[in-house]
């Protein structure tokens, strides 16, 4: 990533952190971590910069058991379904027993809230947010939800204050 890039970057994930007058967001009670891991595509969400124009975006999260960490590998093509692959990687650090809260870590030493705020009982849909409501993912284990699911996770997230008309669809063509 560019310098100016990193730093745009890290100084809108600060500002993510800062209090808000808006209750605490609502997170799932408790997440099974091991089922958790693994390939999540990326439904909707109001994107950070980088994502903006994202198409195929996937997020894959693996166990790093010796480093007693979430390993983050985040893909996509840029502009277009032909367009530049962009990859990322992050780690992620489980914050409490609950695993319901998770710290992301884009570059040492920062790390940031990423909270875990629906999740089936099945693990087939997540919705992850930041605590004050500028960026949320939908993400699913397949490319697609069905609309009756998708417009239920907009309803909750419209509940928990979510600014829902900046949440937009990612293309997904697989």
């Amino acid at each position: 990533m560019k310098t100016t890039q990193t730093l745009l970057f890290l100084v809108s994930f600060i500002l993510m952190s800062c209090s808000s007058k808006l209750p605490p967001l609502k997170k799932v009670p408790s997440v099974d971590i091991n089922r958790f891991m693994g390939k999540w595509y990326v439904i909707a969400n109001i994107p950070t910069f980088i994502e903006k124009g994202a198409h195929n975006a996937v997020e894959t999260y693996t166990w790093n058991e010796k480093e007693n960490r979430i390993d983050v590998y985040f893909t996509f093509n840029k502009n277009s379904f032909e367009g530049e692959k962009k990859e990322y990687t992050q780690k992620a650090f489980v914050f409490d027993k609950s695993g319901n809260e998770w710290r992301i870590q884009f570059f040492w030493p920062l790390k940031f809230p990423y909270l875990i705020l629906d999740l089936d009982q099945n693990y087939t849909y997540t919705v992850i947010g930041v605590p004050n409501r500028d960026y949320v993912w939908i993400m699913a284990k397949t490319p697609t939800l069905s609309d009756s699911v998708y417009e239920g996770i907009i309803q909750k997230l419209k509940a928990q204050h979510f600014d829902v008309k900046l949440i937009q669809k990612v293309p997904q063509r697989w």
